[in-house]
């Protein structure tokens, strides 16, 4: 199954789109149609910043600088290997460092942070026994001097006319750093194995950098890196014919959504002109989502500097990734040549 969900998938799909599964404790709910309702159905509860769209404009030139430096500095410092694993030097390390970046936290509290990632899962939203001790320091020194980063936005901005509190704020950096971070992480390790294993493609988005979001949204389609998203009625609800008691965990199957023959043709292909992925990666719903445009941003930023540090980008002979995880999946290493000379 960690190697190869894809089978349980179909057979749920085709068989079983609403079945309650006793070891996980939840119905799961395996169809494109369903899942999308279901994480878009404000009766089924989840994590929600409270941030509005508005917000884009304040929050992601910030996010974008970060993303942009922070890439360029990582892949200028592993192009010249004769062999390098991406995740263990690149897309591991992106996220976090362009979150703390775009924060304005040193690089030490990055490094920090991608520790706490590695060696171990973090809880939902950001919220590590750590993280509150380290960012509190930080919000109060931008509430007494603010400046020109994304932390002393935060600390600015206002909701319902409200300021964020002293929690709002450590939680959204939070979910950037960790929650956001290692969501990212997965993904764009994936998103880099589905270009290096059509070399056709890559080359075509090398050509054209303006095809870099779709195939970004085609990989998360294909790749999402949580493929099992879980959520809890707060009321009780009525999913394919079947009424949920309130309580009720409900497990969306984002992985299975997104191969579902009803909704993508040929859904096992990785296409970077599939004219409408419509993943379901980062949800449905409408709110402005951080953590998905830190990964939108750090596709993006991450793949154009890699391409420019490593021209040549391929494969090293005879590595070939192997995506595992149920509920985070990913390729694990991604063990690359940076150019096409004599090594």
């Amino acid at each position: 199954m960690e190697r190869d969900p894809y089978p349980f998938y179909r057979t749920l799909r085709e068989g079983f789109p609403l079945v309650r599964d006793e070891l996980l404790g939840a119905w799961l709910l395996s169809r494109y149609a369903d899942v999308r309702a279901a994480l878009g159905d404000t009766r089924l509860g989840s994590v929600d910043t409270g941030l509005s769209p508005a917000y884009r404009g304040l929050l992601e030139p910030a996010l974008r600088a970060a993303a942009e430096r922070t890439a360029h500095v990582l892949a200028r410092r592993i192009g010249g290997r004769r062999e390098v694993d991406l995740v263990a030097e690149f897309s591991g390390w992106l996220p976090a460092a362009a979150a703390a970046a775009a924060l304005g936290l040193p690089w030490e509290d990055a490094a920090r942070v991608h520790e706490w990632c590695r060696t171990g899962p973090v809880p939902p939203g950001g919220s590590h026994p750590e993280l509150e001790g380290l960012l509190r320091p930080h919000v109060a020194r931008r509430r007494a001097h603010p400046g020109a980063d994304l932390l002393s936005a935060l600390c600015g901005a206002r909701v319902a006319g409200q300021a964020l509190s002293d929690e709002a704020v450590t939680g959204l950096a939070g979910t950037l750093l960790t929650g956001g971070g290692e969501a990212t992480a997965l993904a764009l390790a994936s998103f880099l194995a589905n270009l290096l294993d059509h070399p056709a493609q890559l080359d075509l988005v090398r050509a054209r950098p303006g095809l870099i979001p779709g195939a970004w949204a085609e990989s998360l389609r294909r790749d999402p890196p949580a493929p099992v998203v879980l959520r809890r009625a707060t009321v009780p609800i009525t999913l394919g014919g079947t009424t949920l008691p309130a309580g009720a965990a409900v497990a969306c199957l984002v992985g299975s959504a997104g191969r579902d023959p009803f909704r993508y043709a040929d859904p096992d292909r990785y296409d970077i002109f599939r004219p409408d992925p419509a993943h379901l990666a980062f949800g449905a719903g409408r709110r402005f989502c951080l953590a998905a445009t830190l990964a939108g941003l750090a596709a993006e930023c991450g793949l154009r500097a890699l391409l420019d540090a490593m021209p040549g980008l391929r494969w090293a002979p005879g590595f070939r990734s192997a995506p595992s995880g149920l509920m985070a999946r990913a390729p694990r290493a991604l063990l690359v040549r940076p150019s096409q000379g004599p090594f």
